[in-house]
């Protein structure tokens, strides 16, 4: 396998890495400054405050762009690591 080759996959496999975990993390970056800001408002300071809420809107995100997911990843297999795989 040449260098560029696996440069370019490896580039491309990040990238597509970089696109399926983009929204999980916004919406947990977003739920966590929300639930920091409520609770620097309120003073309250419960750990279960930001872990819970948090956790819903994980997996609320990861059921609903599930299949942007799967097509992003089966797209990059078919179309690029299938042909190398195989030789072609």
């Amino acid at each position: 396998m040449d260098e560029a080759v696996f440069y370019d996959t490896l580039r491309q496999g990040l990238w597509v890495a970089t696109l399926i975990s983009l929204p999980i993390l916004s919406v947990a970056l977003l739920t966590g400054l929300a639930i920091g800001l409520f609770q620097a408002l309120t003073s309250i300071q419960e750990m279960t405050l930001t872990f819970v809420p948090k956790l819903a809107a994980i997996v609320g995100v990861f059921w609903v762009t599930m299949g942007f997911m799967t097509e992003s990843l089966v797209s990059y297999f078919q179309n690029t690591l299938v042909p190398i795989i195989s030789g072609g």
